[in-house]
């Protein structure tokens, strides 16, 4: 194994997540208003701002979708075991005795066991419940006369809360963990850069060499 520094976060994948975290920072500042827990900013322009961020970040996740099944980058979320114990182990009590993370990105493994499981009940799980419960609030007047509406208009509401209050939980704990380890600087520079440390089989450093020289810093 040779570790270089790798492009391993493409131009698109960055936008894509500077780009999501702004719009999920908007949906929550203008849904903690909506839910009357601050009064920053009054109820008609936080609907709307709500509502339009929403729709931008569903337009961004169709694409990014798009962009993952078509690049292949998906095989990064795939969920496994192995290591998975042993990352965890980490986060719960050795990262607090300074020992090293356990896990080594590859090339094709960006994401640790644990980073797999996580962003994968994100984008199949907790996305999906907030997109679905925040269209069928959107399209209320469109359902609102059907049998038991009120009920499960409530449980639509209770839903896409606690979904929202989750992916809250996981920004906190995620901005968290980038303050433990490596630096903060540390930790964020790859995907403002794109690039971070990787190791590399001999024939993965011989195919970028060869065929991507562009993806390895010299």
């Amino acid at each position: 194994m040779a570790e270089r520094f790798v492009k391993v976060y493409p131009r698109f994948e960055r936008f894509w997540h500077w780009a999501q975290m702004v719009l999920i920072m908007v949906l929550l500042f203008t849904g903690l208003a909506l839910n009357g827990l601050h009064s920053f900013i009054p109820f008609g322009p936080a609907t709307m701002l709500h509502i339009i961020a929403a729709l931008a970040l569903i337009v961004l996740w169709v694409f990014a979708i798009f962009w993952h099944l078509t690049t292949g980058t998906w095989k990064h979320y795939v969920p496994t075991r192995d290591g998975l114990f042993r990352v965890a182990k980490f986060y719960i009590w050795d990262i607090f005795k300074g020992d090293p993370h356990p896990y080594r990105k590859a090339y094709w493994r960006k994401h640790n066991p644990l980073q797999a499981v996580t962003y994968l009940a994100l984008k199949v799980l907790l996305f999906p419940a907030v997109w679905i419960t925040g269209l069928m609030a959107l399209g209320w007047n469109l359902w609102e006369d059907t049998p038991n509406a009120p009920m499960l208009g409530a449980l639509v509401s209770d839903i896409h809360l606690l979904a929202a209050y989750t992916i809250a939980a996981f920004v906190i704990a995620h901005v968290y963990l980038l303050t433990v380890g490596h630096s903060f600087r540390e930790h964020v520079k790859p995907m403002i850069t794109g690039f971070d440390k990787i190791d590399l089989t001999p024939e993965e450093e011989a195919y970028l060499e060869a065929d991507e020289p562009d993806r390895l810093k010299p």
